[in-house]
């Protein structure tokens, strides 16, 4: 009888993607760099591991986001005291910290465990086209699946 195949810690090598959000929405993006980081886009996919790819996303100041919610969505964070309240509108933090706003919406598509942070940790996301990793020499994908 055959057993199901389950990967191990460090043997699947891992890949660099490059993604371009020009124009791309926010949530299709992050839904589909999740899927990249999880490892759910590769046959040996194993829950317990760690088994997804490096994605560097660029362009993060042109992502776009749909319908009204350039002008409802909001984020809310506390911080710890009475009255810690901050409230930040996605208008306002695409055209001050579009990393954060791509780093938000895939941190919550994420497992919320240790493994999740380890996932988390191959997302780098840049506000130009240029980055910092060419020595690991990227493959630039084409997302298809995301409607302009």
């Amino acid at each position: 009888m055959k057993t199901t195949y389950m990967a191990k810690p460090g043997e699947l090598p891992k890949k660099w993607y490059v993604i371009d959000a020009d124009g791309k929405p926010l949530g299709r993006l992050a839904s589909e760099v999740a899927k990249i980081l999880k490892g759910k886009n590769k046959p040996e996919y194993t829950p317990h591991v760690d088994t997804g790819d490096f994605v560097i996303i660029v362009n993060a100041g042109k992502v776009a986001l749909t319908g009204n919610k350039p002008q409802t969505k909001v984020w809310y964070k506390h911080t710890g005291y009475i009255g810690g309240l901050k409230v930040t509108k996605y208008v306002d933090m695409l055209k001050n910290k579009p990393e954060l706003a791509i780093e938000l919406a895939v941190k919550g598509m994420l497992p919320h465990t240790t493994l999740g942070r380890l996932m988390r940790k191959k997302l780098k996301v840049y506000r130009g086209s240029e980055h910092p990793h060419e020595a690991q020499m990227p493959e630039a994908l084409e997302l298809e699946s995301l409607a302009k």
